[in-house]
């Protein structure tokens, strides 16, 4: 094993603040930019639209995206560092 020794407490705990880490990411970019703070991304406009409709629209998709990869990534360090990685 490398890293600490499993603990499930502590790698659940890990575990657990990486996937609210990611959903309040995620909360952020769909609802806050595309949803709440709209109209003062209206004035910013990219590819042809306000930086609000392109957060609804696209940013949005892309951040879920990314944050999936993040999330694989993310993991598999934790597994490392508690020794339960796959082989």
């Amino acid at each position: 094993m490398s890293g600490q020794s499993y603990d499930p407490e502590k790698y659940w705990k890990a575990n657990l603040r990486l996937i609210f880490g990611s959903l309040v990411i995620w909360a952020l970019v769909s609802y806050g930019f595309a949803i709440l703070l709209r109209p003062m991304l209206a004035g910013i406009h990219i590819g042809g639209t306000d930086l609000g409709f392109w957060f609804a629209e696209q940013g949005s998709i892309l951040t879920f995206i990314v944050l999936i990869f993040f999330y694989a990534w993310r993991m598999n360090k934790i597994d490392e560092q508690f020794g339960v990685q796959e082989e």
